[in-house]
C-alpha cells in the first residue's frame, strides 16, 4: 500500500475520536506491510494525558509483537506528533514517521522542534510529512469549529436561563 493509502486509514481511526467527543486524530502503525497496532486520542475517555493516537498504536504494536522496540515499522499519523509521541518514537526505535497535518504549536517532527532526527539522540527517524495535509487539517479545523459553535451556543443557552 501506499503512504496515501495508510493514512485513509489513520483518517478512518481519527473519525472514531471524533465520534468519541476527542479531537480527531488517528495513528496506524505498519510492519511489513502489515498493521501492527492502531490507535485514536482517548486521552478524555481514559482520563490519560498519554493516550494520544501514537501512544495508543505504540502500545498495541508492543504487546503485539511482543518487544518495546519497533524497528522497520512506520508509523501514520493525521497530525504531527508532539514532543511525548516523538521521544516515544525515538524510544521504541521507529524506522520511519509518515504525518498529514503540521502543528505549528506543539509539532516534534519539524515544525516547532525535531525530536525524531535530533543529531544528539542515538536514533533518528525518517520523516514524511504533509502526506494528505489538506485532508487531515479539514478534519480537525471541522472539529474544533463545530465545537466553538456548541460552546457558543451553550453560553448563549444558559445566559437565557
Amino acid at each position: 500500500m501506499t503512504d496515501e493509502e495508510w493514512m485513509l486509514q489513520a483518517i478512518e481511526l481519527a473519525s472514531k475520536a471524533e465520534q468519541q467527543g476527542e479531537v480527531p486524530v488517528g495513528a496506524v502503525l505498519v510492519k511489513d506491510g502489515e498493521v501492527v497496532g492502531e490507535g485514536w486520542n482517548q486521552m478524555i475517555s481514559l482520563n490519560d494525558p498519554s493516550a494520544h493516537a501514537e501512544m495508543q498504536a505504540i502500545r498495541a504494536a508492543a504487546a503485539r509483537l511482543g518487544n518495546y522496540r519497533l524497528p522497520d515499522c512506520t508509523l501514520y499519523v493525521t497530525l504531527e506528533p508532539c514532543s511525548m509521541c516523538a521521544g516515544a518514537m525515538v524510544h521504541s526505535r521507529i524506522k520511519r514517521v509518515v504525518f498529514g497535518a503540521q502543528d505549528a504549536k506543539t509539532g516534534a517532527a519539524g515544525s516547532v522542534l525535531n525530536l525524531v532526527q535530533h543529531h544528539q539522540f542515538n536514533h533518528q527517524l525518517d520523516v514524511s510529512g504533509g502526506v494528505l495535509a489538506e485532508q487531515c487539517a479539514a478534519q480537525l479545523s471541522g472539529f474544533f469549529q463545530r465545537r466553538r459553535a456548541e460552546h457558543k451556543a451553550l453560553k448563549r443557552t444558559q445566559s437565557a436561563d
